[in-house]
């Protein structure tokens, strides 16, 4: 596998803007605080694309078989939350909830401390089934949203939790490129336990035979 000059400026460009490097300036900046030199910037971004183009190469063809194995890990859903201390006040508001007496975003604005997530009305943002602790993700995805879930107690408290909308997975480029890089991370690091032991067995065959050694001696 090559890389040439043209991907190597394309591959820089992504990642400066990545890491919102506008200016020369910040470019350098941002280079010295990480103890690195132009030249240690262009291995970086070689390696990156050719780790990208052997993840590829090794699991592109492997990408369907895994999305339909793993499909309910790739469903999403919209949540909002509140965590109370108090599983009796809980209750109280998920009942009032139910009737209409009030609504999610009260009881955030009323009951969240910190300023941004109260804001947002306790939005949770888009996640998945991993994103949540296992006693909320399955009551979450087992929801008919819109809905409220009755409260779950975790050791974090009692969880206030509203199910806007859960998200199908569509199979578009953005996930196919997300499995094919998770396929390879999880190869990476068969090979790498791979290594060791064989490293392992290495080291203990080498003790072995420099014992036998001074026993003959």
């Amino acid at each position: 596998m090559t890389v040439d000059e043209q991907e190597i400026q394309q591959e820089g460009d992504h990642l400066r803007l990545e890491k919102k490097l506008v200016t020369a300036k910040d470019t350098w900046t941002w280079l010295k605080t990480h103890h690195l030199t132009l030249k240690h910037f262009e291995e970086l971004v070689r390696a990156k694309i050719l780790a990208k183009k052997l993840a590829n190469h090794l699991f592109a063809d492997k990408v369907e078989q895994a999305f339909y194995e793993n499909q309910l890990n790739y469903v999403a859903v919209a949540t909002y939350e509140v965590v109370l201390d108090d599983r009796d006040l809980a209750l109280e508001l998920f009942y009032a909830l139910q009737e209409g007496e009030i609504s999610f975003q009260e009881i955030a604005r009323q009951y969240i401390q910190e300023p941004l997530l109260r804001c947002a009305g306790g939005f949770q943002g888009i996640r998945h089934r991993r994103d949540f602790r296992p006693e909320i993700a399955a009551a979450v995805f087992a929801a008919a949203p819109p809905e409220i879930l009755k409260p779950i107690t975790t050791s974090k408290g009692v969880h206030l939790v509203w199910v806007e909308e859960i998200i199908q997975p569509q199979l578009d480029e953005k996930l196919r490129q997300k499995i094919i890089t998770e396929l390879f991370s999880d190869w990476l690091k068969q090979q790498i336990h791979s290594m060791a032991i064989v490293t392992q067995l290495d080291s203990h065959a080498n003790l072995q035979s420099q014992e036998e050694l001074l026993k003959q001696a």
